[in-house]
């Protein structure tokens, strides 16, 4: 993530040649390379207690410093700011459930709905970034017939992806939430 934030630090006229464009392959290497890591743990029998605590955690560092640098750097649009905040929120609250299930002794396994809700998030990004690398290195590449149609396409994509973020997010929340609760309850008990 250090990396892809490098390569968007700088304002495109200080920044080197094709700088986006690496950021967004880099991105999309490190999500594709998070995938694939779960798919041959699970395939060759490698899935351990650690493996799914860090790859969650891992998942939301990535994500989250992501939509917290796009915010920033004016990426994303200021109204992004109460889906970004939920997010985010959302996020520390499971990560912190986690943390009470690992002091008990208990692993708590990404749901179904929650892996979903990663891949929409990190399309999100993919798509924030795509729009990021169509206006600073693409601009004058293509004809503006097919220039200005996709990059209104990209634009708009991201924004609907993020407001689909952020519903499954707080979705699968709400779904681990009540599936574990009574972690939280117990420990008020004693």
């Amino acid at each position: 993530m250090l990396i892809v934030i490098g390569c968007l630090y700088f304002p495109p006229e200080e920044a080197f040649p094709w700088s986006r464009l690496t950021a967004f392959l880099i991105f999309l290497f490190a999500a594709l390379t998070d995938w694939l890591d779960g798919w041959l743990a699970r395939r060759m029998g490698q899935v351990s207690d650690f493996g799914k605590f860090m790859d969650a955690l891992c998942d939301k560092i990535l994500t989250l410093g992501m939509f917290v640098s796009l915010l920033t750097m004016g990426v994303m649009h200021r109204w992004a700011l109460f889906p970004v905040l939920l997010i985010l929120s959302r996020e520390l609250l499971i990560t912190g459930l986690r943390l009470v299930a690992a002091c008990k002794g208990i692993t708590l396994a990404a749901e179904k709905v929650g892996k979903l809700k990663t891949v929409i998030q990190l399309t999100c990004i993919s798509l924030f970034l795509g729009e990021m690398t169509m206006k600073d290195d693409l601009a004058g590449k293509m004809t503006d017939n097919f220039y200005y149609p996709l990059l209104e396409a990209v634009s708009g994509a991201a924004s609907a992806t993020l407001i689909l973020a952020t519903l499954l997010t707080v979705f699968s929340g709400v779904v681990y939430m009540a599936k574990y609760w009574n972690l939280f309850m117990d420990e008020e008990e004693k």
